[in-house]
């Protein structure tokens, strides 16, 4: 064996991870893949009333009530477009390491495409921005800046209360209400 070859071999691969990509606006953004329970086509939801205008509604779903949050009004105070690229991506909800795993679903717009690169590729954007936390690091690359979108940072203590309440909402009484 030749030395580069050994030098090759002794040298690891990059660490790659998958990304599930979407915009908001014309701006793009990534979602890390193992976050990611389900992809699925925009769906009717039930209203929850008083909530914030970003908190789109709930669905039923095996059984179990979710609640879903549209992104773009989060982030940009505008509603993501009716289009058909636009999806409802259940993500895997954990506001920090000692809590419950919850699904919550996530209004995307073209949420269609997928990356894999390493997760270094994303650097600090220099803004503390208190106001959207779970805007992480971004990563250029020839298309422009793409923003990770971190979930467990997604919601506050407050609208987590009304979103994931204790006990949980019972299903048979979210249908029986008109």
């Amino acid at each position: 064996m030749s030395e580069l070859t050994a030098k090759s071999i002794a040298v690891k691969p990059a660490m790659q991870a998958l990304f599930l990509l979407f915009r908001i606006g014309s701006e793009r953004y990534a979602l890390q893949a193992t976050e990611v329970a389900e992809v699925l086509p925009r769906l009717p939801l039930k209203p929850i009333p008083r909530a914030p205008d970003w908190v789109a509604g709930v669905f039923a779903y095996r059984g179990a009530v979710v609640p879903v949050i549209d992104l773009s009004a989060l982030t940009f105070g505008l509603p993501a477009q009716a289009r058909t690229s636009t999806r409802l991506v259940l993500v895997n909800y954990r506001a920090d390491e000692r809590a419950e795993t919850r699904l919550l679903g996530l209004i995307l717009e073209q949420a269609t495409d997928t990356l894999r690169c390493n997760p270094a590729d994303f650097q600090p954007y220099g803004l503390d921005n208190r106001q959207a936390p779970y805007l992480g690091p971004v990563r250029e690359d020839a298309q422009g800046l793409l923003q990770w979108v971190r979930v467990a940072d997604l919601l506050d203590e407050q609208v987590r209360a009304l979103l994931f309440p204790s006990p949980p909402l019972n299903l048979a009484m979210l249908e029986e209400r008109p």
